[in-house]
């Protein structure tokens, strides 16, 4: 009988099937010399390394679609050249219809001076402030106007009512030349039709009360140093133009 060249494996005996029955196959493996090589768990080390890196750029792929995506949402809603040059060329020419309305308002006629009322062909200031009638002279004189002068009926109703509303208000008629002798303040009398105006028992002349003021419903003489309201009274502007 011939050998042949090749090695036979070892045969198994009882023990050794015992033993590889109890150790398991690694342990069976390793008595004939097999060595597990060590390149299996290096490689799934660097399979772990592969998996981490791809997932850093997945992340990285995705912030920078995700910042691209800002960009283009950004860049649609800021406005064109085209839509730039047209607001501009809005404001302009709203600026130049501001310019030539204002134009125009500088040129319209005003028939009294800004807080002065207009009524009749009138104008008329009613004070903010109190002075005596002297003092209130003075500050109507500096406005190129006098102490208002009752004139009309009419007119006489609408300064009546509307100094009614503010309190005793000074108008531009006394009797200081001479007592009981009422003269408005361009010199003219007082006329006899206008003498209704005075309120009951008035005028009294009580404590030197040489100045006229209206009061309530009517007219009142009163001392010419109080300080009171007191209307002025201006020919308004022509606007015939």
């Amino acid at each position: 009988m011939t050998d042949t060249k090749e090695a036979r494996a070892p045969q198994l005996g009882p023990l050794d099937e015992e033993e590889l029955i109890a150790v398991g196959p690694r342990s069976f493996l390793k008595g004939f010399g097999y060595q597990r090589s060590s390149g299996y768990s290096h490689c799934a080390g660097c399979l772990g390394n592969d998996s981490s890196r791809l997932v850093l750029q997945l992340l990285a792929i995705m912030l920078f679609s995700a910042l691209l995506v800002a960009i283009l949402v950004q860049v649609s809603r800021s406005p064109s050249f085209q839509e730039l040059e047209q607001e501009q060329s809005n404001q302009e020419e709203i600026n130049q219809k501001l310019h030539q309305l204002k134009a125009r308002v500088d040129n319209l006629c005003r028939p009294c001076p800004w807080e002065w009322t207009f009524f009749q062909g009138k104008c008329y200031f009613f004070s903010k402030s109190q002075r005596n009638w002297h003092d209130s002279g003075t500050a109507c004189e500096e406005e190129g106007a006098r102490l208002v002068i009752v004139e009309s009926a009419d007119e006489q109703s609408f300064l009546q009512l509307t100094s009614k509303s503010k309190g005793h208000t000074w108008m531009g008629l006394s009797d200081l030349n001479k007592e009981s002798t009422w003269h408005w303040v361009d010199g003219s009398p007082l006329l006899l039709s206008f003498m209704k105006y005075w309120n009951p028992s008035e005028p009294n002349n009580l404590g030197e009360e040489d100045c006229a003021e209206f009061d309530g419903d009517g007219w009142n003489d009163a001392r010419c140093d109080i300080s009171k309201y007191f209307i002025c009274k201006q020919a308004a502007a022509s606007c015939s133009n």
